[in-house]
């Protein structure tokens, strides 16, 4: 499996061969088309039709909470719903609550998703946007767990780390930050999560795992 951070909470992923695309963000030109494009929701920096244009292709499967009917006009997505799954190729994309419990930015009525991926050899979480909830303590067998931990309008270092706590992933890959230094955040698992790894992976260059 190889991973790339592209930015904020955009990520490519080639999973069992497939190119997975998680919230396209800001993607530059000639990036390799994906197979699966997966949107958390519909606000902008998850959400950029120019760069899903860039990484679509007529094969190409969209995958939207169901809630999103631009996106799924707009892309001919398929939309799901929390604790909704949907198996393409051997891969099995389900849908999980992500939400702010306290906060007005995605309300849980709004039913936006996060995803588990799983080709039967790995196990991906891509969290989306969302604070801590108590549905991660369902999240069971992740191998990868993707956690926003950028504040305001998600969690901040500590909750990300009790989220890492509660899921119990193999590692935490920290995503959706502003201006703090992710080392610290790194430091801060290693003494309150040090049962589970963290990568903190560099902007654009892909790592192989």
């Amino acid at each position: 499996m190889k991973i790339e951070w592209i930015n904020h909470s955009c990520f490519k992923i080639n999973l069992s061969g497939k190119i997975i695309y998680f919230d396209p963000y800001k993607i530059p030109e000639n990036k390799e088309k994906g197979d699966l494009i997966l949107i958390s929701h519909d606000h902008n920096d998850h959400y950029d039709a120019q760069s899903v244009s860039r990484i679509k292709k007529n094969s190409s499967i969209i995958i939207c909470p169901a809630t999103c009917t631009k996106i799924i006009e707009n892309e001919k997505a398929k939309g799901i719903k929390p604790n909704e799954s949907i198996k393409i190729d051997g891969i099995t994309i389900h849908g999980v609550p992500a939400y702010n419990p306290n906060k007005k930015f995605h309300p849980q009525k709004n039913q936006w998703l996060g995803f588990i991926v799983d080709d039967g050899k790995n196990r991906i979480y891509h969290a989306g946007d969302t604070d801590l909830i108590p549905e991660m303590s369902q999240f069971k067998n992740i191998d990868y767990a993707f956690l926003p931990v950028g504040d305001t309008y998600t969690m901040d270092f500590v909750e990300g780390v009790k989220a890492a706590n509660k899921i119990k992933p193999k590692f935490v890959i920290p995503m959706h930050n502003w201006d703090k230094d992710l080392k610290e955040f790194e430091i801060l698992m290693k003494k309150q999560a040090p049962d589970v790894g963290v990568l903190v992976l560099d902007l654009k260059t892909p790592k192989d795992l």
